[in-house]
């Protein structure tokens, strides 16, 4: 009979670590442009290969693409070289500005306002 309880309080103790892990995994780039109000000012995790990267000094934005969809990503602690493979952590923002950064570089059209990832972290694999 002990063993019969021990062996249930593992399997309930493994259950509550894989629920808790859960939300460390990251979602697909169609996922959030599906419904991007779903993921509004929650903190998302991404991944995919940078396919756009631009930047200056410490700030900049890049474009990562899974095999659903693309996203482009801003971040303000440096960005990953294009090819690299990344994953991203941050908050899903509708209508963002890109603000100084804009003028400085020439970046494409569909960057300076719309949906993007404001990025907390990212780590990077090259």
């Amino acid at each position: 009979m002990a063993y019969s309880l021990r062996a249930r309080l593992a399997v309930l103790v493994m259950l509550a670590a894989a629920a808790v892990s859960l939300p460390a995994c990251a979602t697909s780039i169609n996922k959030v442009l599906a419904d991007p109000s779903r993921y509004r000012n929650e903190e998302v995790k991404v991944s995919g290969t940078v396919i756009d990267s631009y930047s200056i000094g410490s700030r900049g934005a890049y474009r990562i693409a899974d095999r659903s969809a693309e996203l482009w990503v801003v971040s303000e602690r440096g960005v990953p070289r294009k090819g690299a493979r990344v994953t991203v952590t941050g908050t899903i923002r509708e209508g963002f500005n890109i603000g100084s950064l804009g003028g400085k570089i020439k970046l494409p059209m569909n960057l300076e306002s719309g949906l993007v990832l404001v990025e907390r972290e990212h780590k990077a694999q090259y």
